[in-house]
C-alpha cells in the first residue's frame, strides 16, 4: 500500500468530518436566525439544501472509508507475505518476488520426488531425473481490492487451464470475502499449481523413459492422455487417473485406432473386446505403463486372430 495514499485519505476523511460538523452547526444557527424574519417555506428550503449537502458529504466519507479499508487490507496481506517469506521459502520453495496493489509475483521452486522411491516397477535408464523446477506465478488483483482476477505462470510449460477455471469458480464464491479468505485462495492456487507441476513432470519423464523398439509414447497434459504408438500402425489412447503415477491408481485404455490412414480400420467389435479385456486386468499391471502396453498388445493379437477365424468360418 502507498503510505502517501493512506495519509491523504486520512486527511480527506478528517476534513469531511470537520465540514460535516460545521454544516450541522451552521444548520442550527441558520434555523434560529431565519425563524423570526423568514417564512416557514424559506426555512424549510434552507434546511433541505443543507441536508442534501450533508448527505453528499456522508457519501463521500463512506466511499473514502471503503477505499482506505481496501488499502489497509492490501497492506495487511503484504505484511503477512513479508513476515512469512523466509519460512515459506525454506519449507515450500515459495518466495515473494514482488508485491503491489495490483499483483503478487511469486517464485515457485518445486521439488520433484525421486521416482524410484515411489515407482519400483518402473525403470528409468534413458533419462536423468529432475530434482527441482523453478517457475514464476503472477497473480493479478482487482484494483484497490484483495480480489484475485487471474493468474499466469512462466514458463508456461505445464497446462494449468483447469486450475484457472477452478480458481475462477473459487473467486466467484469468495467475491465478498475477507483478507484471510483471499490469502487462502492464493495458497490454494499455489498448492494446486505445484501439484500439477509434479504430476505432469513425472508423467512426461515416465513416458520418455518407457520408449522401446515396439512402442513410442506421447503425453498430452491438457487431456491427461498418453498416446502409445505400437509397431504396425496402431495407436492406443490411455487415460491417466488422478494421482498417477504417485498413487496406486490405474491407467485405462480409452480407445484404439489405426495410425496409418491407408490401412484398413480396426473393427468396432474388436476395439470393444480389447478395451473390455484390457481394463479388467489386475491393478498392478495397469499401473505400469510398459507392462500395460505389453498386455494390451497381447490381447489385441489374440482378439484379432479370433476375429479372423470367425470371419473365415462364416464365409464357408
Amino acid at each position: 500500500m502507498d503510505l502517501l495514499d493512506s495519509s491523504r485519505l486520512q486527511r480527506d476523511l478528517e476534513g469531511l468530518l470537520l465540514s460535516l460538523d460545521s454544516m450541522s452547526s451552521q444548520d442550527v444557527e441558520k434555523s434560529k436566525e431565519n425563524q423570526p424574519s423568514s417564512s416557514s417555506m424559506e426555512v424549510c428550503e434552507v434546511i433541505d439544501d443543507d441536508k442534501f449537502k450533508m448527505f453528499e458529504l456522508e457519501n463521500q466519507m463512506e466511499e473514502k472509508r471503503m477505499i482506505l479499508k481496501s488499502l489497509e487490507d492490501l497492506d495487511s496481506l503484504r505484511k503477512r507475505f513479508d513476515a512469512a517469506e523466509q519460512v515459506e521459502d525454506a519449507l515450500t520453495g515459495l518466495k515473494v518476488l514482488e508485491f503491489d496493489g495490483n499483483f503478487i509475483r511469486l517464485q515457485l521452486r518445486t521439488y520433484i520426488q525421486k521416482l524410484d522411491g515411489f515407482l519400483g516397477q518402473h525403470k528409468f535408464d534413458h533419462i536423468t531425473e529432475p530434482s527441482e523446477l523453478i517457475h514464476e506465478l503472477l497473480i493479478y488483483l482487482k484494483d484497490k481490492t484483495t480480489e484475485i482476477t487471474k493468474f499466469e505462470m512462466f514458463p508456461n510449460d505445464i497446462y494449468i487451464g483447469d486450475i484457472i477455471e477452478a480458481a475462477d469458480s473459487f473467486r466467484q464464491v469468495r467475491l465478498h470475502s475477507a483478507v484471510l479468505d483471499t490469502r487462502s485462495s492464493v495458497q490454494w492456487v499455489v498448492a494446486k499449481v505445484q501439484d500439477k507441476i509434479i504430476s505432469t513432470t513425472l508423467r512426461k519423464y515416465i513416458v520418455m523413459s518407457s520408449k522401446t523398439i515396439r512402442y513410442t509414447f506421447e503425453y498430452y497434459d491438457k487431456d491427461e492422455t498418453i498416446v502409445a504408438h505400437i509397431a504396425g500402425g496402431i495407436d492406443a489412447f490411455l487415460k491417466v487417473s488422478d494421482g498417477w503415477p504417485l498413487l496406486n491408481t490405474p491407467l485405462k485404455l480409452a480407445s484404439l485406432k489405426n495410425s496409418d490412414n491407408q490401412s484398413k480400420g480396426i473393427s468396432l467389435s474388436l476395439i470393444c473386446k480389447v478395451e473390455e479385456l484390457a481394463n479388467s486386468l489386475d491393478l498392478e499391471t495397469r499401473q505400469n505403463l510398459s507392462g500395460f502396453m505389453d498386455a494390451i498388445e497381447k490381447i489385441l493379437v489374440e482378439q484379432t486372430r479370433e476375429e479372423l477365424q470367425s470371419n473365415k468360418s462364416s464365409q464357408k
